[in-house]
């Protein structure tokens, strides 16, 4: 009893937390959609107060002033969040003018809103906004709000000032031969990168706002002389109508506007390179920048554009298309070898020459697991070093990928866990997969290949190839944005000289047909006049 008293004595006073759940409670959200803007200034000041929590709100910075104006002093203030706008341009171009005016001859004095527009804001962009929703989004991105007294609109001022990474080389699409310049995290800078490539008037961005609390800045841009009006119709309906709370990169909004996942085929491009954008929106098609994210996407897209490089326009036809005949060749090593191998071995030896398979039966002789379980394996393990090679400082990955691979590869010879016939075969896979240029199509091959490895150990030729069936009929049943996934191969169109193998520059005189672009014609007939 007396242990039992100490015990309950020493924690008696134990701290316990837990979270009281309030759904029962009334919280009042205080919404702005229907709220004007006052012409009283303290309401209008009392209003921002309450709406930003300026008592715990850090960032949120409101200046009070009187601005001398028509020979009176109207009560002022402004405000803004610190970090995101430029305190140079508030001081040279807002406070000043409005605290210090100079002497202006015969100034209108029945109308103040105009002689303080016209007059004493010297900033490039200045909007009004009457209602405070608009006020509220002006101050989250980065503008600097101005309210004065008697006036019922508020000047929205653009001074904004980001700390925004400077363009650099992409990380992810290496290229040899073409541009070095990839997409950052500011889509203003964005949007210059493919008006500096393409100069026309005709290059259009729309701004769609997506995420009811983030209101993430989206861009739309597309040829207007090119692109097909009901492709980016539907595109800025997808988008418009996306009732989330908040969007943050373009990985998210790709699992947002695809018709189809399933099984884990991309239906959109994912690109960090401006060059790559601006060739697919001079065939028709549409990019969508996401503020915040160094990526891109592309719609629609087909099965050919993943097996695409950004420098293949680069180079000269004969080298291009022997280049992208690896890739196929790679694609179908990286989704079907182990599984064949894995059929091969355990039903259909008759097909090896006598001696290949006497070489394997021996390789695998004091090997004591099966076939299937060797293969896991070295699978997983070699999945593991590129996960491993990915996560740990850039400095060591190659050295872990490299090391692992060497020391991981000879140890499990050695020791008799694996033969090293199956060793080659998952190097072979591996260096494959590294040949497709899109990672995310990628990523789908090598998942996949999991799969035909399990069909191709219970039933051989007949699984792979009943497996193949279905994958190819589901493939051909996926569509991205009204386009077939499998165009121009099936359904079958005339590709015009943009198939997968391209003919030479001078012959490319349209773009593709299934895209259905408004300018069908991308040259003359006779492009080189010079021959003439």
């Amino acid at each position: 009893m007396n242990i039992k008293n100490f015990v309950d004595n020493l924690f008696k006073n134990n701290y316990n937390f837990s979270i009281v759940n309030n759904k029962n409670e009334n919280y009042k959200n205080i919404s702005t959609n229907q709220i004007k803007v006052f012409p009283q200034i303290d309401k209008n000041l009392e209003f921002i107060k309450s709406k930003y929590n300026t008592l715990i709100n850090s960032d949120i910075k409101i200046r009070k002033f009187e601005t001398l104006a028509q020979n009176q002093t109207f009560k002022s203030f402004i405000v803004y969040f610190d970090g995101l706008v430029d305190s140079i341009s508030i001081n040279d171009f807002v406070l000043e003018p409005l605290m210090f005016p100079k002497h202006v001859k015969n100034p209108d004095p029945s109308n103040l809103l105009n002689y303080i527009d016209n007059r004493l804001l010297p900033q490039n962009s200045v909007n009004k906004a009457n209602m405070f929703d608009k006020v509220c989004d002006g101050i989250n991105m980065g503008d600097c709000l101005l309210f004065i007294d008697t006036l019922d609109v508020a000047f929205d001022i653009d001074v904004k000032k980001f700390n925004a990474r400077n363009v650099s080389k992409p990380e992810n699409e290496i290229i040899i031969k073409g541009p070095h310049e990839s997409f950052v995290e500011n889509i203003r800078t964005n949007t210059s990168l493919l008006r500096r490539i393409i100069n026309n008037e005709n290059l259009i961005i729309e701004n769609i706002p997506v995420g009811k609390i983030s209101k993430t800045k989206c861009g739309i841009c597309y040829m207007n002389n090119i692109a097909n009006s009901d492709l980016v119709s539907e595109i800025k309906y997808r988008l418009n109508n996306l009732d989330i709370d908040s969007l943050m990169s373009t990985g998210q909004l790709e699992q947002l506007i695809e018709e189809d996942e399933t099984f884990g085929v991309p239906q959109v491009i994912s690109t960090e390179r401006p060059d790559k954008c601006c060739k697919y929106l001079l065939q028709g098609r549409v990019v969508i920048l996401v503020n915040g994210n160094p990526y891109s996407i592309i719609a629609p897209a087909n099965i050919e554009d993943f097996l695409f490089s950004p420098e293949d326009t680069n180079f000269r036809p004969i080298f291009t298309n022997f280049i992208r005949l690896i890739r196929i060749i790679a694609a179908i090593i990286t989704l079907l070898l182990p599984g064949t191998y894995m059929a091969i071995t355990s039903f259909h030896q008759e097909i090896l020459p006598t001696e290949l398979l006497l070489s394997i039966l021996s390789a695998r002789e004091n090997v004591p697991f099966p076939i299937i379980f060797e293969l896991l394996l070295m699978e997983f393990s070699f999945e593991l070093i590129r996960e491993a090679g990915l996560r740990v400082p850039s400095p060591i990955g190659s050295t872990i990928g490299i090391v692992g691979a060497l020391i991981l590869g000879d140890a499990a010879v050695n020791a008799g866990i694996v033969s090293p016939t199956l060793i080659i075969i998952v190097a072979i896979t591996g260096i494959s997969s590294f040949a497709i240029p899109d990672f995310s199509f990628g990523f789908h091959l090598r998942i996949f290949r999991f799969i035909f490895i399990a069909l191709g150990f219970t039933a051989g030729f007949l699984g792979i190839g009943t497996g193949l069936f279905i994958y190819v009929t589901l493939i051909c049943s996926l569509k991205s944005f009204g386009v077939p996934f499998t165009a121009p191969i099936a359904p079958s169109f005339n590709t015009k000289g943009n198939g997968y193998f391209i003919p030479p520059i001078w012959k490319q005189e349209y773009r593709a047909s299934f895209l259905s672009p408004k300018r069908i014609k991308a040259q003359a007939d006779i492009s080189m006049k010079w021959k003439q």
